[in-house]
C-alpha cells in the first residue's frame, strides 16, 4: 500500500478512535509508547485507555490502573500472592471495555493477563490485536490454542513467528523489533561513560538484576556477590546498576549485604547509558538481554526463580536457550548461568572471561559483535508505522 492509499484508508475510520491497551511491566510500557506514536500519526486525536505506564501518559495514554500492578512473576507463590487482586483488576477492565467498546483492543505482551481477556473481549465484538507473540516457540507449546482463540491478530517482534503462527491460523504481521530503531547501530560509549562521570579509560560492569521484584530478590545479592569476586581480581573495576525507581531500595539493601564495592553506582533508571557505557554486563534473562545484545556488548546471563516454578519451567522448555540473543543466534553465542549453576564464583569466571577477550580471545569478541550487528539490521523495521497499519487492516476486516 502505498503512503497516499494508507492515509486514505486512515481516514475512513473514526476521528478520534478509542483504543483500549494493557502493558504490564517496564519492557511492555516501553513498546507500548512506541505503538502509541504510530497510532497517533495515523489517528492523531484518538483515544487510548486501560492499564500503562509512564512512556504511555507521556503520549496521553489515560491509565485506570498503573502498569506495575501486573508485575508478577513465576507459578508458585510469586502468582498466588498476588492472584485476587490481578483478576480482580481483570475483571473490572473487562466490565468497563464492555460497556465503553473501544475500537480494537491492544494487550502489549503480558499474556497471563492479556489473552483471558482478549477472548472475553472477542466473545463480545471487540476486536483484538497482542503486540509481542507468546513464547509459545520456546516453552508452553499448548498456549498458540488460546492465542487462536483470543486474537485477530498478532503483531511479531521476531522475523520467524508470523510464519509460526500461520501454521495454526492465526494471522500476523512482523513489524520489527522497536528496540533495534531506539539504539543506535554504534552507540556512544565515550558520551554515555561520561554522563556517568566514568573515564574513558576505566573496565565498566553493567549489571543488571531485573525488572521484577522476584528477580531482584532472586538475583541482585549473588550478582553483588560476583561483584565483590571480581572486585578482588580487578580492584579497578567500575560497577553501574541502572534500578527501577520502584526497586532501587531493595537493590541498595542486596548491594549493602554483600560487603564493600568501592567503585559502585546504582542509578535510576538509565539502562540504556549504562550498557551503552559498560564493557560487558551480568544480566538477568529478559528484554534487556536484547538490548545489551543490540549495544553489542559482551554479557553473562542469569536466573533464578523458585524451586516450585523452576521444576515447571524446565519441563516445558523447547529449547536449550533462555536468553534472547542465544535464542535469535540459534547458538550459545554468550553463556548461561541458571538456577543452581549461577553461583557468585561461576558468574565472576564468566564476566572475567568477557573482560579478558580483547586480549585471550579477540577473535571471539569480533564474532560476538558481528552477530549481534547482523542481528540488529535484521530486526530494524518502522515499527510504528507497520504496526498501526496492521491495526488498521484489522479495524477495516
Amino acid at each position: 500500500m502505498t503512503e497516499a492509499n494508507a492515509a486514505s484508508a486512515g481516514a475512513m475510520q473514526p476521528a478520534d478512535p478509542c483504543f483500549a491497551m494493557v502493558a504490564g511491566e517496564a519492557s511492555g510500557d516501553l513498546l507500548a509508547g512506541l505503538l502509541l506514536d504510530g497510532l497517533r500519526e495515523r489517528w492523531p486525536s484518538l483515544q487510548a485507555v486501560g492499564i500503562g505506564g509512564p512512556q504511555m501518559r507521556e503520549r496521553g495514554f489515560e491509565a485506570w490502573w498503573p502498569h506495575d500492578k501486573l508485575s508478577v512473576h513465576g507459578f508458585g507463590w510469586e502468582v498466588l500472592r498476588r492472584f485476587r487482586e490481578i483478576l480482580g483488576i481483570r475483571n473490572q477492565l473487562k466490565a468497563r471495555l464492555l460497556q465503553q467498546r473501544p475500537a480494537v483492543f491492544i494487550g502489549v505482551d503480558a499474556p497471563d493477563f492479556n489473552l483471558d481477556l482478549e477472548a472475553a473481549l472477542r466473545q463480545q465484538g471487540i476486536k483484538t490485536v497482542h503486540f509481542v507473540a507468546p513464547s509459545f516457540w520456546a516453552w508452553r507449546a499448548k498456549r498458540v490454542e488460546k492465542i487462536r482463540a483470543s486474537v485477530d491478530h498478532v503483531l511479531c517482534i521476531f522475523p520467524f513467528e508470523p510464519a509460526l503462527l500461520a501454521q495454526h491460523g492465526i494471522a500476523a504481521t512482523y513489524v520489527g523489533h522497536p528496540l533495534a530503531n531506539v539504539i543506535p547501530m554504534q552507540p556512544d560509549k565515550s558520551g554515555a561513560r561520561s554522563q556517568l562521570g566514568l573515564a574513558p579509560g576505566d573496565q565498566v560492569i553493567a549489571i543488571l538484576p531485573g525488572s521484577r521484584g522476584s528477580e531482584v530478590r532472586n538475583l541482585a545479592l549473588r550478582f553483588f556477590q560476583a561483584a565483590v569476586l571480581l572486585q578482588q581480581a580487578r580492584p579497578a573495576l567500575k560497577f553501574v546498576v541502572p534500578a527501577i525507581p520502584s526497586l532501587k531500595a531493595e537493590i541498595e539493601r542486596a548491594a549493602m549485604a554483600c560487603g564493600t564495592l568501592r567503585h559502585l553506582q546504582i542509578v535510576e533508571g538509565q539502562s540504556h547509558t549504562v550498557l551503552a557505557a559498560c564493557d560487558a554486563t551480568l544480566i538477568a534473562s529478559g528484554t534487556a538481554t536484547l538490548e545489551a545484545a543490540l549495544f553489542k556488548r559482551p554479557m553473562v546471563i542469569a536466573y533464578r526463580m523458585s524451586w516450585l516454578s523452576w521444576q515447571l519451567v524446565r519441563r516445558r522448555m523447547l529449547q536449550p536457550w533462555v536468553g534472547l540473543p542465544n535464542i535469535l543466534c540459534r547458538d550459545f553465542v554468550v553463556p548461561e548461568l541458571l538456577q543452581d549453576a549461577a553461583t557468585p564464583r561461576a558468574l565472576a569466571d564468566a564476566v572475567l572471561a568477557w573482560l579478558d577477550a580483547p586480549r585471550q580471545a579477540p577473535q571471539k569478541l569480533a564474532a560476538l559483535q558481528e552477530r549481534f550487528s547482523a542481528l540488529h539490521v535484521q530486526l530494524q523495521r518502522d515499527t510504528p508505522r507497520l504496526a498501526a497499519h496492521a491495526i488498521q487492516q484489522v479495524l477495516q476486516s
